[in-house]
């Protein structure tokens, strides 16, 4: 099994993943700025020339969600219930809640702060984010309420709509997302930061002493 991968958002759930479930895997780190992305090669694998890929033998998968989802088949792990339909549909609102949603305004803040500095691409634009500001407050409340009194996002238990909700949101503290007053979702992404796998994901010595730096 291969996976290839840069440090991003997508990337860090399949990642924390496989290191959480201790599967083995070969692991490419593309260079964004190189141009890896675009190489017919990789194009081949995925024509949305996006991370991350997986490959297994000769089956290739992309999606993160989907990748998520088939490694935890493959380890036996109940983080995707492939056996409890009910559980499935569960983890498969928050997953699209996620993707219609949060991500959509969480996601200002973390390539302000996170993606445009790291890869050069400038400082963050806080003008602009102002304006993000409304939605984010919007669907924070939401989120809030929904894990009042709960631990986990689904099915009262670690699960990978948890891993796709908190990967840009982990970063809400440096990048100034104005979450402090949703005390449920602070305790949520803090609880999941104790999780080691979660906590220091990447595969790579460089990237832990980037990461860290």
């Amino acid at each position: 099994m291969k996976i290839y991968w840069f440090e991003a958002q997508a990337p860090r759930r399949v990642l924390a993943l496989v290191k959480h479930l201790g599967i083995t895997a070969e692991f490419a780190e593309l260079d964004l700025m190189g141009g890896d992305l675009k190489t017919p090669a990789y194009a081949r694998l995925n024509p949305n020339m996006k991370a991350p890929v997986l490959v297994d033998g000769e089956f290739v998968l992309w999606e993160s969600s989907a990748i998520m989802a088939y490694l935890c088949i493959k380890a036996g792990s109940d983080m995707w219930p492939a056996h409890a339909p009910a559980e499935q549909v569960e983890v498969l609102r928050w997953l699209g809640w996620n993707d219609c949603h949060w991500s959509e305004v969480v996601g200002p803040f973390y390539f302000e702060h996170i993606i445009k500095p790291g890869f050069g691409f400038g400082t963050p634009d806080r003008e602009e984010l102002k304006t993000k500001v409304d939605g984010l407050l919007r669907y924070a409340k939401v989120l809030d309420e929904h894990l009042k009194g709960r631990e986990f996002v689904a099915c009262g238990r670690l699960t990978i709509a948890d891993f796709q909700l908190a990967s840009m949101a982990t970063y809400w503290r440096e990048s100034e997302m104005p979450l402090a007053d949703f005390s449920n979702v602070v305790r949520w992404l803090d609880g999941l930061m104790r999780i080691p796998a979660w906590a220091d994901p990447w595969p790579t010595e460089r990237t832990r002493r980037a990461n860290a730096g």
